[in-house]
């Protein structure tokens, strides 16, 4: 296992941190590592800004419209971003979707619904979760019965996550009830502007409006929207929630992340505490693991090997890493991790306004927004289970 880049990766890694360096703003840059409330706008606008570099469909390969880039450059761009502080990809377009429609949908579909995705200028969202059909997703209920040449879809999804921004949303519906439950579910693609949907905003604990419920009430789809077959939707899901699971690992933030709590650390006064020290340092190893672990599949990758199957492994590991990460970094602040303060969150307090650094304001309400990691994309307990059967037979 040859875990060392090329000198032409380095070269690429080089002229992809220039290009960064080049494009994006410092006071952007500095609202991510300061963990500030990014708007809309922030987060599209750098999607844009990749999009016409041609770089937002970085894993796509070239006959779709992406660079071509190899896995290892793929990382790596992924890295000088996280370093950099780049505002994130969001994944349900170019990371998601995509890859569903690339792989199931027909030629018209890949020239109607690619090139918005890969300019950043369509925003999409996941209409997969329901009540009661979270980890047991194969249960829901919001239904499309066929009415001619449009489908009629009722029902409700949840914690969809930054639908009130989306122009799109891509839909688990259950088109039969017939045999399996998992056999009558089907792929659609629906126009959020459509008559009939309405998006309800859901408070999370740290007090953002982050999640919806988007609610259906006899919403016409055009069947042209179905992807693939009808009734083979769950197999697409499945396809989908591996690219999920692998992106929720984000071992390159985490890194960004793990340096930025060694400074608040020191800031705080706090380094030379030997418990926290220690907790840091079993946070560092896990962190290296992880990454270890990714560059295992980027080795076998390059060598032609088949690659490990270890979506769920990723997503366990990663989303655990975020929990402690953030765990510490607000008991690092102590009482000014602030619970909720708003200003705050949009970089407008003031040290003096809060006794102290504005920045340990978002702290608190970070540790509670990443309880949800553990749960979203398939449970850490579900996702166990698939280890044991897929690795460990």
């Amino acid at each position: 296992m040859d875990l060392a880049f090329t000198p032409e990766e380095l070269a690429f890694r080089d002229e992809v941190r220039a290009w960064i360096a080049a494009h994006l703003a410092p006071e952007l840059a500095a609202k991510v590592h300061a963990g500030l409330r990014l708007s809309k706008d922030d987060i599209q606008g750098w999607a844009r800004i990749l999009g016409r570099q041609g770089w937002l469909a970085y894993r796509w390969p070239v006959s779709f419209g992406g660079p071509g880039w190899t896995p290892v450059q793929q990382h790596l761009f992924d890295e000088a971003l996280a370093e950099a502080g780049a505002p994130p990809i969001l994944p349900f377009g170019p990371v998601m979707v995509a890859p569903v429609i690339m792989a199931f949908g027909t030629p018209e579909q890949h020239r109607r619904f690619l090139p918005g995705i890969a300019s950043g200028e369509v925003w999409w969202c996941q209409g997969y979760s329901e009540p009661g059909s979270g980890s047991d997703l194969a249960s829901l209920r919001t239904r499309a019965e066929r009415d001619g040449d449009h489908y009629i879809v009722n029902g409700q999804k949840t914690w969809t996550t930054l639908g009130q921004h989306a122009d799109w949303i891509f839909c688990l519906v259950r088109t039969s009830t017939e045999g399996k439950p998992q056999t009558g579910i089907s792929f659609l693609l629906i126009d959020m502007k459509s008559p009939g949907i309405t998006v309800r905003p859901i408070r999370l604990l740290d007090g953002e409006y982050e999640v919806n419920e988007v609610w259906f009430d006899n919403v016409r789809v055009p069947a042209d929207n179905l992807i693939g077959e009808e009734n083979k939707g769950w197999t697409y899901a499945k396809y989908l929630l591996s690219h999920e699971r692998a992106n929720i690992a984000d071992v390159n933030r985490a890194k960004r992340e793990l340096k930025r709590l060694k400074r608040l650390a020191q800031t705080e006064g706090v380094w030379d505490d030997p418990r926290l020290r220690d907790q840091i340092a079993l946070l560092e190893v896990d962190i290296v693991a992880l990454e270890m672990l990714v560059l295992r599949v980027l080795a076998a990758e390059k060598s032609g090997k088949p690659a490990l199957d270890i979506a769920a492994l990723l997503k366990i590991r990663g989303s655990e890493i975020q929990q402690r990460t953030t765990e510490l970094m607000m008991l690092v602040a102590g009482p000014m991790a602030l619970p909720y303060l708003e200003h705050a969150l949009e970089g407008h307090a003031t040290a003096a306004a809060l006794g102290g650094d504005p920045t340990l304001a978002p702290l608190a309400p970070r540790y509670f927004n990443m309880r949800k990691t553990t749960i979203y994309g398939g449970s850490n307990e579900v996702q166990r289970n698939i280890v044991a059967q897929t690795l460990l037979g």
